[in-house]
């Protein structure tokens, strides 16, 4: 049975994981971090096994999953797959990114970027070796576009940001809805034993997901429900909220930069001022 192997980067101040799954004769890797540094240990956890590396496979469209790939593959042609809605969105919105990222991690933010070269479709089953990994898209949710991976008997998932372990979270792409959804149809799907492999944060079972949906629902709660005619003690009402719901400062800015995009979705704020 191969094992899994949780690679965790800090770089930035931004706590991301990728993973290697260890067969026999080969790896793979889900996922690659965000940044230059966060690949090459992602790389170099590969070369340690002393096996090549068969493939990447991404969970997800945001930049903190797919940055530092270009890093882990290093110019080789190890297919990165991917569900064709996460190739389009990262395609679609990398330049953005760019603007974004650029200033807040200077040159962690690799100068360029390594894209999926194999798209397949939801619930196929690619073979590698002994490994054996399953896709289940799942359309809108945490992104624009979420997928994840199941190995084998489908206990080990490797979920992308269906649920991050008792960190801040990040709404600001504004498809709450889809995600609050896509949990509760998760845990009525996947198996009671089944270990969740997160983007944020260490293992965890599917207790997880119902704080998840704890979370989404506060946050969007405490958006509706702040008085937008100061903007800025509206945003300090929902920071306050969401402190109380979780006393952790991890990826509290995911949070913050959420708290607008989610009011303006919300009808309570436009881009110029309240509604």
């Amino acid at each position: 049975m191969p094992s899994t192997h949780r690679i965790a980067s800090f770089a930035g101040g931004t706590p991301v994981n990728a993973y290697l799954v260890e067969g026999e004769r080969e790896v793979v890797v889900v996922d690659g971090t965000l940044t230059v540094s966060g690949g090459q240990s992602v790389r170099q956890c590969v070369m340690d096994t002393g096996k090549p590396l068969s493939a990447v496979v991404l969970t997800h469209a945001h930049p903190d999953h797919y940055g530092g790939i270009v890093e882990v593959v290093a110019g080789s042609d190890v297919p990165i797959i991917s569900a064709p809605g996460v190739d389009e969105v990262i395609r679609r919105d990398d330049a953005l990114k760019e603007e974004i990222l650029r200033p807040m991690f200077g040159d962690e933010w690799p100068r360029e970027r390594a894209f999926p070269t194999e798209l397949v479709q939801d619930g196929a089953e690619l073979t590698f070796g002994d490994i054996e990994l399953r896709l289940r898209d799942l359309g809108a949710g945490e992104s624009h576009h979420d997928t994840m991976w199941l190995l084998g008997d489908g206990k080990t998932v490797f979920t992308g940001d269906q649920a991050y372990n008792h960190m801040h979270c990040y709404l600001a792409d504004g498809h709450w809805k889809e995600w609050l959804r896509n949990a509760e149809s998760l845990a009525a799907e996947l198996q009671d034993d089944a270990v969740l492999h997160l983007g944020h944060g260490g293992p965890a079972g599917l207790d997880l997901l119902a704080w998840q949906r704890g979370y989404i629902e506060r946050f969007v709660e405490a958006v509706r429900m702040a008085d937008w005619s100061d903007e800025d003690r509206a945003k300090a009402d929902v920071e306050t909220s969401m402190s109380d719901y979780l006393a952790s400062e991890d990826l509290r800015f995911l949070m913050e930069l959420s708290i607008e995009p989610v009011a303006i979705k919300l009808g309570v704020l436009t881009g110029s001022g309240i509604r």
